[in-house]
């Protein structure tokens, strides 16, 4: 049976237990997927978030490799030049890059790293949530910028001030993006000609973080019985009743669809404040003492006595003051890997606010990546296995806090995200899998030769399809 297409419907955080068994009853469409292809989990990049997660799956390769390691990466070993990677960023070609070259079209909407385009498909695009807004040029071609604001209005590529108290609005801007979003995609697939269609949905990250303690009983937050409880549930049967749409667009009988998400999600103990930490092991030195909460500025650090400093996110980023290489460096680079190695021993050994073991992990760059460009942190921290972030602020009264810096958060990512992969020639079956096996699956079901240096491999091993059905 021939594969003449692929559609991949990503959902940005799309939490496996709550698809795969808690709700599972309650997505008809995702469970007929299921119930007729592969599914699993589907094990993120580390770390797992966004920016570079959906550019390590269109490309096949890792944030290493990218030289993209967050939303916010160090241009040089400057203290101050940290910036926003976007598409700029990206040199290694895209699934669609691949395809296109050898003549097939595709249709790509929402995903992550693709704006500003400078490398436009073969076919049409629409950019992703770092887009500045939509007077920006976010499609190619121009004209569908036109297109879209007829049939949708203002198109929105993400909810602004998604971190804020006012549920009842995020929850209302959520459902009117992705319903957009949707309606933009049902248009492209019957008016444009594709051989890849390839979209993300963003809401399922930013219901996550807005809501996830209204959800879990577990969550330090949650209250029973609150107006919000069934937020995210709802929105999971909606998403659903979205896709089914979705799929009536498509030839399933030659398309072989793929339900994929770049990370899971849980909830959110807390935070870390790591430059707080530093300072207390003496290893962070300010010009004056913090006495409150403040953010983090470079200018407030002495430089001269200061070995390692931090950056907050979803996970934590440690960076060493080497002498030589950076403009105030202390660090001899003789002592750079004893310290390190420290600095792990430390971080690992770290324990929550109830003197249990913290679960952190600490990461040297070289020891996960395949190669290493662009400028890495030392060591990539991985907080109590992610249910505790990273806090950008000094100054705190504790090393620990409930509170996010950045805005109210209910949830961190986690590393195992899904994905559901159906066609009539694969076997049913669960299988997991890794984001890297993405990009080489589908060039196999397509026909397309599989370049050299991607980190993952095709699924065919693990399906019941044959080489000769792609």
């Amino acid at each position: 049976m021939c594969i003449e297409k692929v559609a991949v419907i990503g959902l940005d955080c799309c939490e496996p237990s709550l698809v795969f068994d808690k709700w599972y009853d309650d997505l008809p469409n995702l469970r007929r997927l299921m119930q007729s292809g592969l599914y699993g989990n589907l094990e993120s990049c580390l770390p797992p978030i966004t920016v570079p997660a959906w550019t390590c799956m269109t490309t096949g390769k890792d944030p290493g490799t990218l030289g993209v390691y967050g939303f916010r990466n160090r241009r040089d070993h400057s203290y101050d030049s940290l910036y926003t990677a976007t598409s700029l960023d990206v040199r290694e070609p895209h699934v669609w890059d691949i395809l296109g070259k050898a003549g097939k079209k595709t249709i790509a909407v929402g995903v992550p790293q693709t704006f500003p385009i400078v490398r436009p498909p073969n076919g049409c695009m629409v950019t992703d949530f770092l887009t500045p807004s939509i007077e920006s040029d976010y499609t190619h071609p121009l004209t569908l910028k036109r297109e879209i604001a007829k049939l949708v209005g203002e198109y929105m590529v993400d909810v602004p001030e998604f971190r804020t108290e006012d549920k009842a609005w995020l929850c209302e801007q959520i459902y009117k993006m992705t319903d957009k979003r949707f309606e933009v995609c049902k248009h492209l697939l019957r008016t444009k000609p594709w051989d890849l269609f390839f979209m993300v949905e963003i809401g399922v990250d930013r219901i996550h973080h807005g809501f996830w303690r209204f959800m879990d009983s577990e969550h330090h937050r949650y209250t029973p019985g609150n107006p919000f409880e069934n937020v995210i549930h709802d929105y999971y049967v909606h998403l659903d009743g979205l896709i089914g749409e979705l799929l009536a667009e498509i030839d399933l009988k030659k398309t072989a669809v793929w339900i994929v998400s770049d990370h899971g999600s849980k909830r959110l103990e807390g935070g870390v404040c790591f430059n707080d930490w530093l300072i207390r092991e003496g290893l962070l030195v300010m010009k004056e003492p913090v006495t409150e909460p403040k953010r983090f500025r470079f200018e407030d650090v002495d430089w001269s006595r200061t070995q390692v400093w931090g950056e907050g996110g979803y996970y934590g980023r440690c960076f060493i003051n080497v002498e030589g290489r950076e403009p105030t460096g202390t660090v001899p680079q003789s002592r750079y890997e004893a310290l390190r190695e420290e600095l792990i021993a430390k971080l690992e050994s770290m324990l929550d606010p109830q003197g249990h073991a913290l679960g952190t992990r600490a990461y040297k760059p070289e020891a996960i990546y395949e190669n290493i460009n662009g400028v890495p942190p030392d060591l990539l921290v991985i907080f109590g296995d992610l249910r505790w972030r990273s806090v950008g602020t000094v100054g705190n009264p504790d090393i620990y806090t409930r509170e996010n810096d950045t805005g109210p958060d209910d949830a961190n990512h986690a590393q195992q995200g899904l994905h559901i992969l159906c066609h009539p020639s694969l076997s049913a079956d669960h299988r997991d899998a890794s984001i890297y096996d993405v990009m080489p699956m589908i060039l196999k079901m397509m026909g397309h030769p599989t370049p050299a240096g991607l980190r993952g491999t095709a699924l065919m091993q693990y399906s019941g399809m044959h080489s000769g059905d792609a």
